[in-house]
């Protein structure tokens, strides 16, 4: 029987890339369409529809859909995302300072609860009183709930009983801290529960848009979504725990890399419109985070590859600073629409409005600026004051600009509000829009990105200069920084590999005379020990720049802008589980973890039912994720110090891995096999 067609999907934050790919021939088609926000599934459709229609296959010939995203990434990196009331069970206000839970949570709401367990899962008495007086009041005001207990990982008892009444008494999607990670460190499991619970609708939206599109094509195929250590789960997996696709993208990337390459040492760096995201192979393999993934500032518990994100991309913010002799240029974190964009499906509004600006004698404060609704509506919009609903009415259907939106400076502050509940997109000059001036791109409205440079162009500096004699000198600006901050965030990410004394490429004097090759009496160089692997749309429009620089090779592969969708298609479904035996207060062993506590009199007997239900549930896992014929291997962890002289466990952990791949729909009735790779 033929190899299957497979259909990869990454859904960006820019674009929505589509791949056929089967065995041997690797890539059949590919294609992209712009990301839709407002409604995923129209942007779903273009690039689906177009490679489908390139491969000249059939949509019931599909054997395997696969999807990777940087939508959750993306919305940590902007903070954005839904609100959630966070339950602690047994914890005291005291923890919140601890594991950056409290900058984390910000202004949503807590509800201590007394209760939880001690470190052999005993229990302590529950009081659910004050979550049943608040749990209304705060179901108006949030999209979900996070629910973290004390030592849960030991005896998730009392997280379950919160999170049946929150589901009886809201009906809104609760999450648990266990469901999520099996490691002790409550605060840390909370604020990965948190992100988790504000999570669920971002990619909830997703996945429905993905199947609603797919039945309407007749694709009968199974569902999967990239996790952040590359492995794949299936769609009702994904829905429940959205946080383990932060870094879904990224790490569909690294396994397109490795595809695409055939590199076993390289430095991956992939470039999108919001973020820039950098790892290492080695061995052909991304090194998983051990302590969790960081994202957006936050430390996750959430087991993703161990790589760098960040907020710098082809849509990334243009700041210029204006008030010294010398003006100086940065880019992100935050992604704004690209005024190319923009004019590109607002033509007449955009450029009448760049067109006054321009006439205006003197620059303005918002020039180049404009504000546009996503459309999206609840659960984003609940909880939005009176004066947020006034400025949101303002904006209407189409994109404002900003000095005729604004009408006080408080105003700005509710703008940039609405803008990280998702509700408004800001729009302005971007590196994108650079490219567009230099005539490298050219898939938008070009006329409203060079209006747009020609008015950043005649700012004034603090002598009262323009700050740029032309359009195209602040483009190649912009397109240098880009081109810097690039350089700066790969040295980041290998100068944290290597370990030793932290330097910060973007302030060490040192490092700067090395970037610019500037002459000297010590010449101060840098290089890379393996190639530069650039990927993304414009990977290989910045990425020989990048790479001459850092003294590297540099590799940009011939699909490289779609190997976020093709590493969503070679990827295997795993399952991790940890089960951990350990002393009981009143003698014999406990085993938890992955199941109810259980009790055994004899080390040898907990060791023996410790594996047997770490295999089971690996299985089961893997087998609930998409997998078939899951393979397991068994890792053993043992804390076992000399007592009087004799070793003696205290602790053991076992973590049985189960690895298989994808289940695929054959093209008889619609049955599922094994992926025939």
């Amino acid at each position: 029987m033929s190899s299957p067609y497979l259909l990869g999907i990454d859904t960006g934050g820019t674009y929505t890339d589509a791949v056929i790919f089967r065995e041997p021939e690797g890539v059949v088609a590919k294609a992209k369409s712009l990301t839709t926000r407002h409604d995923l599934s129209l942007g779903i459709a273009g690039a689906v529809d177009r490679v489908i229609a390139q491969s000249d296959i059939l949509p019931s010939q599909i054997g395997l859909v696969s999807l990777s995203t940087t939508l959750a990434t993306n919305a940590l990196v902007e903070g954005q995302g839904g609100s959630a009331a966070l339950v602690m069970i047994g914890f005291s206000q005291e923890d919140l300072a601890r594991g950056g839970l409290q900058e984390a949570l910000g202004r949503d709401p807590v509800v201590f609860v007394p209760g939880g367990h001690d470190v052999h899962g005993n229990e302590l008495p529950l009081d659910l009183t004050a979550l049943e007086e608040a749990a209304a009041t705060l179901a108006e005001h949030v999209s979900a709930f996070a629910v973290a207990g004390y030592f849960a990982v030991r005896n998730p008892a009392h997280e379950v009983r919160v999170r049946d009444r929150l589901r009886q008494m809201t009906g809104l999607p609760v999450t648990c801290s266990h469901e999520l990670s099996s490691r002790l460190g409550g605060p840390r499991r909370a604020l990965t529960t948190v992100l988790n619970a504000r999570l669920v609708p971002i990619i909830d939206r997703l996945i429905n848009a993905c199947e609603r599109f797919l039945d309407s094509r007749g694709v009968a195929a199974p569902l999967m979504v990239v996790r952040g250590d590359g492995a794949l789960i299936s769609a009702a997996e994904a829905r429940l725990r959205p946080i383990e696709t932060i870094l879904s993208g990224p790490a569909a990337s690294l396994v397109g890399a490795r595809h695409l390459t055939g590199l076993d040492r390289a430095v991956v760096s992939d470039i999108g419109g919001t973020t820039t995201d950098v790892a290492v192979l080695e061995g052909g393999l991304p090194r998983l985070a051990e302590e969790g993934a960081i994202v957006g500032g936050h430390r996750t518990m959430v087991e993703a590859v161990a790589l760098r994100t960040f907020g710098l991309g082809g849509d990334s913010e243009v700041h210029i600073d204006d008030r010294g002799l010398t003006p100086s240029i940065t880019l992100g974190p935050r992604r704004i629409l690209p005024l190319s964009l923009l004019a590109h499906h607002h033509r007449e509004i955009v450029l009448s409005a760049l067109e006054k600006q321009l006439k205006a004698p003197r620059p303005g404060r918002h020039d180049a600026r404009f504000a546009v609704a996503t459309g999206l509506a609840s659960p984003a919009a609940q909880g939005l004051r009176a004066q947020d609903q006034a400025l949101l009415q303002r904006l209407g259907s189409g994109p404002v600009s900003l000095d005729a939106l604004l009408q006080s400076a408080s105003e700005k502050v509710l703008l940039d509000g609405l803008v990280a509940r998702g509700l408004v997109h800001l729009c302005g000059i971007t590196p994108s829009d650079a490219l567009h001036v230099l005539r490298q791109q050219g898939q938008w409205n070009a006329e409203a990105a060079r209006m747009g440079f020609e008015l950043c162009a005649r700012r004034k500096d603090g002598a009262g200069r323009a700050i740029a004699p032309s359009a195209d000198e602040l483009a190649e600006a912009v397109v240098a920084r880009l081109t810097r901050q690039s350089a700066e965030a790969v040295l980041a990410t290998c100068l944290a590999e290597d370990g030793g004394e932290p330097i910060d490429p973007s302030t060490s004097p040192a490092v700067d005379r090395a970037l610019r090759r500037t002459p000297g009496i010590v010449g101060m160089s840098i290089a890379l020990d393996r190639p530069l692997v650039g990927l993304g749309a414009s990977a290989a429009l910045y990425y020989p720049a990048v790479a001459r620089m850092l003294g590297a090779e540099s590799v940009v592969p011939a699909d490289a802008d779609v190997a976020n969708a093709i590493g969503a298609v070679v990827g295997e479904v795993r399952a991790v589980v940890s089960v951990v035996v350990s002393i009981s207060g009143e003698g014999g062993f406990v085993i938890s973890g992955a199941g109810e506590n259980r009790l055994a009199s004899e080390e040898a007997e907990a060791m023996k039912q410790a594996r047997q239900r770490a295999r089971a549930t690996a299985l089961a896992r893997a087998a609930a994720a998409g997998a078939d014929d899951a393979v397991v291997t068994l890792e053993e962890h043992l804390d076992r110090p000399d007592v009087e002289g004799s070793p003696r466990l205290l602790e053991a952990r076992i973590v049985a891995t189960a690895v298989g791949r994808p289940r695929v729909a054959s093209r008889d009735m619609g049955a599922v096999s094994p992926s025939a790779h």
